[in-house]
């Protein structure tokens, strides 16, 4: 029998989350939003036009994946992309749509952070701690490196030779 890893456990849990908080941005108007979106609303409303590279570093996301969302967020009209002092630089502005459903945005966002709370004091252990633990101990080593480690103590076959490189 196959079980499910920790990688697709841990998806079907953020994407049961992911889809409430959806729900929940529904019921008070907010539609064709995704909900990490808010992450960039908020820092642009609150810190003003700021640079892809600036929104990456901060919200602790690649530089890409912050381009393809702010790209997304563009064509749904959240966000506009102006020049900035730099020619080659490009700010991240919001929009009058997005600052219009500000007020249900951050409304949601300090719901979801109530039902967070209520949910860390309900579990065993604080899944905020455990999340920012995982985050350091993966700072500290990669996860790629602990696989390395995992397959060199698997029996010789040529599944690990193919992982470890040497086949």
């Amino acid at each position: 029998m196959i079980y499910p890893g920790l990688d697709t456990r841990l998806r079907g849990l953020l994407e049961a989350m992911d889809s409430d908080v959806a729900l929940a941005l529904s019921d008070l108007g907010v539609r064709d939003y995704r909900t990490r979106y808010s992450a960039v609303v908020r820092y642009v409303d609150e810190h003003g036009p700021s640079t892809i590279r600036k929104l990456a570093d901060r919200l602790r996301v690649t530089h890409s994946a912050a381009s393809q969302t702010i790209a997304e967020m563009e064509r749904r009209g959240w966000v506009e992309l102006r020049a900035g002092d730099d020619a080659r630089q490009r700010l991240v502005r919001l929009t009058p749509k997005a600052r219009r459903l500000l007020p249900a945005i951050n409304a949601e966002w300090d719901a979801t952070e109530g039902a967070a709370a209520a949910l860390d004091a309900e579990l065993p252990h604080s899944l905020s701690a455990l999340i920012d633990d995982l985050a350091a101990a993966l700072e500290r080593r990669r996860f790629r490196d602990r696989i390395a480690d995992a397959a060199a103590e698997l029996p010789a076959s040529e599944e690990r030779s193919v992982l470890m490189g040497t086949g």
